[in-house]
């Protein structure tokens, strides 16, 4: 049945045989969109001198500059999202650790305290 399948595990897709596309983070959108860059820059060079080989070439030069684009575009991105990730646990820490004590800045401060300084 369609629903026996989905226990197994799936098969990883290795490009170059060590990259393992399914489970490096960005992997798989760098190869679809260096693939798609390929395509556009191919095509365009070849629509504009007629040159096949020359093409191929361009071709080969716009996958490879377009997937190192976005893979460190995206890895860049994911760096960013993970320190804000950490950033936003260690407050949550903080804020579960001070809640209710003098150290809390969302306490509000009676007239007393306020005096003291």
């Amino acid at each position: 049945m369609a629903g026996e399948g989905d226990s197994e595990p799936r098969k990883s897709f290795k490009l170059l045989g060590f990259l393992d596309v399914q489970s490096v983070p960005c992997a798989r959108e760098s190869v679809l969109y260096g693939s798609l860059g390929s395509l556009v820059v191919g095509l365009g060079h070849f629509l504009a001198t007629s040159r096949v080989r020359r093409s191929c070439d361009f071709a080969v030069g716009g996958f490879i500059s377009t997937m190192l684009g976005y893979w460190f575009y995206c890895r860049y991105n994911l760096a960013q999202q993970r320190i804000r990730q950490r950033m936003l646990k260690e407050g949550m820490k903080n804020r579960i650790l001070f809640e209710g004590s003098y150290l809390d800045p969302e306490k509000n401060q009676t007239g007393n305290e306020r005096s003291d300084s």
